[in-house]
């Protein structure tokens, strides 16, 4: 098997838990997975309006980091632009997407989520809400991109969230941690006549510092 076909196989799992987790309905969201460096990269995508459960490996979508399309007869996601943005503007090797359920009701609320828990920084510091724009436009990359600044995830205003990483499996998971901390908070603010304690920008600092070190450790 090629680099590109165990990508895709990557892409689709990854899509595919993403409705088994929840995190989506039907066909919303959408996944990215970029391959290769340089002029040379490519980037598989998600295709738009298909299930997960029927995408095949002679379904593998491609594309240049332009947006042309180098693989397949599927048209790509409409969030396309979204996914390009963000490898054009960050290290990131994999882009999820989803209309995760609690952390798009927080994106209706507050222009960033609360500090409720150390794993803010798992994201790089307190999540931003991107201001909402029509999905699918350039005015929408460009928002996630402001949100993003210094971050691996935002949300997107009444729209859903938008997490990278250095491989598929770091970007779910920061996902997946994203809608856990939103559901925490409003949990915890729905109690009457109480507010939840948040942490300071001194814990915050703490526990990044913690966080560096975090993990196996190889000697030698």
């Amino acid at each position: 098997m090629g680099e590109l076909e165990q990508a895709w196989d990557e892409l689709v799992a990854t899509a595919r838990r993403t409705v088994t987790d929840g995190l989506v309905v039907g066909t919303s969201g959408n996944v990215s997975v970029r391959v290769g460096d340089g002029d040379e990269a490519l980037v598989l995508v998600t295709p738009s309006g298909v299930p997960y459960d029927r995408l095949t490996p002679d379904d593998l979508l491609a594309v240049d980091l332009a947006g042309r399309t180098r693989r397949g007869a599927l048209v790509p996601t409409s969030e396309l632009p979204l996914h390009l943005a963000v490898y054009g503007s960050t290290p990131a090797r994999a882009v999820v997407h989803t209309h995760a359920v609690h952390a798009t009701a927080v994106s209706t609320l507050v222009p960033e989520l609360p500090a409720i828990h150390y794993m803010t920084m798992a994201l790089g510091g307190p999540v931003r809400v991107a201001p909402y724009a029509t999905y699918g436009t350039e005015e929408l990359a460009g928002n996630m991109l402001g949100a993003l600044e210094g971050r691996t995830g935002c949300l997107l205003q009444n729209h859903g969230t938008v997490t990278y990483g250095d491989s598929l499996d770091a970007a779910y998971d920061r996902t997946a941690q994203l809608e856990w901390m939103c559901r925490v908070w409003l949990v915890a603010r729905s109690v009457p006549g109480l507010s939840p304690s948040l942490l300071s920008a001194a814990q915050l600092d703490e526990v990044a510092e913690r966080l560096a070190g975090y993990g196996q450790r190889r000697d030698g």
